[in-house]
């Protein structure tokens, strides 16, 4: 019904080559080139910049890939016909995680909205905060759980708040810097850092605990939002990292780091659930949102619940 080099064009954006664009929808390589290329003749602009790391939209690009997504989207729902409209539920819901260690905030909100809506079938990615924009704008994803920080800078996404994340540091047990009392910030200089992220709210905080020491940060700190592997690289070494305060709870976690509570670089965070400013939320991203929130509040509120009396 539409113009198959809109597939191709959307394909490109979501996947971030040509190459895996032509592999995602079945088609060579060269036909999706061909047909993004004649496209942008037409169009009078260029969709993409071609880069040695992939395909990056350029700003007008980017707002005519949005469109074209949503008209492919509310194609795809037409051609459905009754059995879409028959569960408002059913269907793909794509969500987003930047950094990935924040994965385990979804554990029991899909669960829940699983058990609710049955024909839900969920599609979990993750990225860094920049890729997670780009999917979001172009409607590779529906929705995207991260910390507001990272999306306050973007006027076409809409952003629903989730109550705030409490971080602290973390290191092995044994670790120097237990020895050190009361270590500070500064002390933390020797060792090396595993950051979530370069980007706010992490990235200028850490790069500053070397700066004032004159220690050059680059030969410092490490950028992994997996968080087993920043487990496992911290478990091995002097490195310090970075952990949710109601994750840090877990019996597994005490048995094999200490927490490092009286330094507290970071601000609780704000989170939030954000989509696009200029597209209804189907029903499920609405009940995944909701999900989220509730999930969000048992946990502030068995964190501040006073202990029970013997």
């Amino acid at each position: 019904m539409l113009d198959p080099r809109l597939n191709h064009l959307v394909a490109v954006a979501r996947c971030g080559s040509f190459t895996a664009a032509a592999q995602a929808i079945g088609v060579t390589q060269s036909a999706v080139t061909k047909g993004v290329a004649d496209l942008e003749r037409q169009l009078g602009f260029a969709v993409f910049h071609r880069t040695a790391r992939g395909a990056l939209l350029t700003e007008k690009g980017s707002d005519f890939v949005e469109r074209a997504a949503r008209l492919l989207d509310d194609a795809r729902e037409l051609l459905d016909g009754p059995a879409s409209t028959s569960d408002p539920y059913a269907g793909t819901l794509r969500v987003g995680v930047c950094p990935a260690s924040l994965e385990w905030r979804l554990i029991n909100p899909l669960a829940n909205l699983l058990a609710r809506h049955p024909n839900i079938r969920f599609e979990v990615s993750s990225s860094s905060f920049e890729r997670m924009v780009q999917l979001l704008r172009n409607g590779a994803v529906d929705v995207a759980v991260g910390l507001d920080a990272a999306f306050s800078d973007w006027p076409d996404l809409r952003r629903e708040p989730v109550p705030e994340l409490e971080t602290t540091l973390f290191v092995r047990h044994g670790h120097p810097a237990l020895s050190t009392v009361p270590a500070t910030l500064a002390d933390l200089a020797q060792y090396d850092f595993v950051s979530p992220s370069d980007s706010r709210p992490f990235g200028a905080i850490i790069r500053n605990i070397y700066e004032s020491q004159g220690v050059e940060w680059r030969a410092r700190v490490h950028v992994i939002d997996y968080f087993p592997i920043v487990r496992r690289i911290v478990a091995n070494s002097n490195a310090v990292g970075v952990v949710a305060l109601s994750y840090a709870a877990s019996w597994s976690f005490q048995r094999d780091f200490a927490l490092l509570e009286h330094l507290v670089p970071f601000e609780p965070h704000d989170m939030c659930c954000a989509l696009r400013a200029r597209w209804e939320a189907k029903p499920a991203v609405r009940a995944f949102i909701s999900a989220v929130q509730a999930d969000a509040l048992a946990r502030l509120d068995l964190r501040h619940r006073p202990p029970r009396e013997a």
